[in-house]
């Protein structure tokens, strides 16, 4: 296996698309945020919010597959500031 992750600083009200390249798959078990966050599960039309924190934290026991076409988006709350926003995960 092979481990996929990164730390990304999203701008103001701006998302992280947690999406591997064409042709891969991941498995997301780690989401990260140093602010109040959004995550939906799309597919770049459609998108449902599924959960939501204030504050920073973690996700910690996740087991979500994602490729090109259904992916995850983490939404940065705050609206002013750029925010870091985290994962990791595994290549299957």
């Amino acid at each position: 296996m092979t481990v996929v992750a990164d730390i990304v600083s999203v701008a103001a009200d701006g998302t992280l698309d947690i999406k591997p390249p064409t042709g891969e798959e991941w498995i997301i078990l780690v989401i990260t945020h140093e602010y109040d966050v959004e995550i939906y599960h799309t597919d770049g039309t459609n998108a449902i919010k599924f959960d939501s924190a204030t504050g920073n934290g973690a996700w910690t026991n996740l087991r979500f597959p994602v490729n090109e076409n259904k992916y995850l988006q983490v939404k940065n709350l705050d609206s002013a500031n750029a925010r870091l926003i985290g994962y990791s995960g595994v290549k299957v």
